[in-house]
């Protein structure tokens, strides 16, 4: 399929329609857990800017934190999302991500061609404090999600395996009180259903 040349708005509609399927691609890791009607890559990505846009960390560019929150996983609207139990070589992974990218800012003016494409690299190389901080939102929205998933299933603990590949990622003070908090709720969680008859 040709692209619609760069800047027209032909181009911005046909990049307004590629993002909008991210509505649409499923977070594989749920799917693969047998999740019920599991979040969007779009879900996931939105709770992640709201997370960056309430940080108090005043060290942080919040502004660049909530475009790098929005851009991370933009690519997944071409490639989907590709996940660990894929067992796709993280190089692999890159190349094709990278390949959607320049696709789908090819159709945007050329300073926002650079800004969205940069942005991206940016986290994809972890080159700066605000793209470290964001990548650790990313895994404990993730968590966070993992913990809803299991409240509304009413199986408390069904998810360890989210948790578990999360150990030892956090070191933002925010996110890790946030961690600790989720852990403490969840914990309880599954105390008192363990403590059930029958359980």
């Amino acid at each position: 399929m040709a692209l619609a040349s760069s800047g027209s708005g032909a181009g911005l509609l046909r990049f307004l329609r590629l993002v909008g399927q991210l509505k649409r691609v499923p977070r594989t890791g749920w799917v693969y857990r047998n999740v019920e009607k599991p979040e969007s890559v779009s879900d996931h990505m939105y709770r992640m800017a709201v997370m960056a846009m309430v940080t108090r960390d005043d060290r942080l560019n919040k502004d660049r934190c909530i475009r790098l929150a929005l851009v991370h996983d933009m690519a997944e609207c071409i490639v989907g999302d590709i996940a660990p139990a894929d067992n796709i070589p993280k190089e692999e992974k890159h190349r094709r991500e990278e390949e959607a990218m320049k696709q789908i800012t090819q159709l945007l003016p050329e300073d926002l061609r650079k800004e969205l494409y940069e942005l991206w690299e940016e986290y994809e190389t972890q080159s700066s404090e605000e793209a470290k901080f964001v990548k650790q939102l990313d895994q404990c929205e993730m968590i966070l999600q993992a913990s809803e998933y299991e409240d509304l299933e009413n199986k408390p603990g069904r998810l360890q395996d989210f948790y578990d590949s999360t150990a030892g990622k956090f070191s933002h003070p925010e996110i890790v009180q946030l961690v600790s908090e989720l852990e403490t709720e969840r914990n309880a969680s599954m105390a008192t259903a363990s403590a059930e008859p029958g359980s």
